[in-house]
């Protein structure tokens, strides 16, 4: 007896499109989203039977890390979710001048792609993952990194978990996985920051104008991607997947966002040169006060560093009769020190990085701070930002 899969494979002819999920089930809205010849966003005809998914990978130059990734992906086939049959694994080879094409083509099942020609209006991941989705035959598109590592079975479970939650976008923030003083300390600050500017509940929240998404874990719904039109409608940004969850939450499709350790990981960057140009690429599009965020985490360095610093000083202080006067004083900045040092690690531990990484975090503020200010410089001030060898219009 053939075990029931997840949706099945779904029919497109006549009366097989569902409404995108988070909208209404009415009759006359199914008949809305469903593509014609002239409004599909795909290559391609649309194919009489879809298959559950197709994940795609934009890749350049990811030659350290495109082989950890698909072995985790295909290991996922097996009799009941088989790759080829029920869903299919791209890889786009974003023009790297590495071995990254040649990686993925050793593994069976997976399809290797040559990015399209850069045109002017494109970033680099924008039109590499265009490429794929246009030919892409799945019912769900699953838009994930070549840096990433997915637990066994979460295709199917991020699946189940869209149609439970009746949602057309699911977006998974994954465990960082950090090496290195320079990233152990300063990941936990940005990551705490994120989780403060972006409750996932509220993110999750049709009622609430706040919108996020993570594009290292970004499934979406195939009607619903034809809704939002696809990555052709953020092609120029370099922020692309929280510019389609606030597409997605302004067309009214249905957003579900989360802290996702049990689905995925991930390890963003691999130098501390990496990370400086990651983060200065992206600190200004993520908050939009940046300069002011620059100015609190200075106000954090001073309370922690120099408030003791001071204290202990004072404490130390011989001025005859007013030695007392002076100890007390110290007492009463050792107060507030420890008073803010409780409020830090309270902001920070909603990181979800481990509690060391947590523990050391002050010594990162200062690198923080100096990416914050330069990421406002160049988006603000220079209006350019580079990424893996391109530049872009900020």
């Amino acid at each position: 007896m053939e075990i029931e899969k997840h949706q099945g494979n779904a029919k497109v002819g006549e009366g097989g499109y569902k409404p995108v999920h988070g909208l209404s089930d009415a009759a006359e809205q199914t008949q809305a989203l469903r593509p014609t010849a002239q409004e599909t966003i795909f290559a391609q005809p649309e194919p009489e039977q879809l298959i559950e998914l197709s994940v795609i990978i934009p890749a350049r130059n990811e030659q350290d890390c495109l082989a950890a990734c698909l072995e985790s992906l295909v290991s996922q086939s097996d009799n009941v979710f088989e790759l080829g049959r029920d869903w299919e694994l791209i890889v786009v080879d974003d023009h790297s001048t590495d071995q990254t094409a040649e990686i993925a083509r050793g593994f069976a099942g997976v399809t290797v792609l040559e990015a399209d020609k850069l045109e002017p209006g494109w970033t680099g991941k924008n039109n590499a993952i265009w490429t794929a989705a246009r030919c892409a035959r799945g019912r769900w598109l699953l838009f994930t990194d070549a840096d990433t590592i997915h637990e066994p079975g979460n295709l199917h479970r991020a699946m189940h978990e869209a149609a439970k939650h009746k949602v057309g976008m699911l977006s998974y923030s994954p465990r960082q996985i950090v090496s290195g003083l320079a990233q152990r300390t300063l990941m936990p600050l940005v990551f705490c920051e994120l989780a403060l500017s972006y409750p996932p509940a509220k993110v999750s929240d049709p009622n609430q104008r706040i919108a996020a998404a993570n594009g290292q874990f970004l499934l979406v719904e195939r009607e619903a991607y034809r809704r939002l039109g696809g990555h052709a409608m953020v092609a120029e940004k370099v922020l692309e997947d929280v510019e389609l969850a606030f597409l997605a939450k302004r067309r009214k499709i249905g957003l579900r966002f989360r802290y996702a350790e049990d689905a995925v990981s991930t390890r963003m960057y691999r130098t501390t040169a990496a990370m400086i140009e990651g983060w200065t690429k992206n600190l200004s599009l993520l908050f939009s006060n940046c300069l002011a965020l620059a100015l609190w985490r200075v106000l954090d360095i001073v309370l922690l560093f120099v408030l003791p610093a001071l204290a202990l000083w004072l404490w130390n202080a011989h001025f005859a009769v007013h030695s007392l006067q002076w100890l007390g004083a110290g007492w009463a900045l050792a107060i507030v020190w420890a008073r803010n040092l409780f409020r830090f690690y309270g902001r920070v531990a909603k990181s979800n990085f481990p509690f060391v990484d947590c523990a050391l975090s002050p010594l990162g503020l200062p690198l923080f701070v100096v990416l914050l200010y330069r990421s406002w410089f160049q988006h603000r001030i220079l209006k350019r930002v580079s990424w893996k060898g391109r530049e872009y219009a900020a």
